[in-house]
């Protein structure tokens, strides 16, 4: 399978708290699993295998309820080409 960028943000429904430390243990796990990623204001990008990546947006919901979120809205964008796509060949002009 090829390599894919999946984009998340994850918008958790915390009422009165922050949302910030829910954010930053879903940015945790993500870097406990050892994919590529990187962090932006306003989601983080993801790079290697489809299935692993789509089980970390999935493990990304369970995150958010369990940390105090009493929802969890996410966006996700998929960079999907049977040649594989990196991050590198987008923004590394940039870097």
């Amino acid at each position: 399978m090829p390599i894919v960028n999946v984009s998340l943000q994850v918008i958790p429904i915390t009422g009165e708290k922050s949302s910030y430390p829910v954010v930053d243990k879903v940015i945790e796990y993500i870097a406990d699993r050892g994919v590529k990623f990187l962090v932006g204001p306003m989601e983080t990008t993801m790079e290697g295998e489809f299935d692993e990546l789509i089980d970390i947006v999935k493990k990304a919901q369970e995150i958010c309820i369990k940390e105090g979120a009493s929802r969890v809205i996410s966006v996700v964008k998929i960079d999907y080409s049977a040649k594989g796509v990196t991050m590198d060949e987008k923004i590394g002009k940039y870097r």
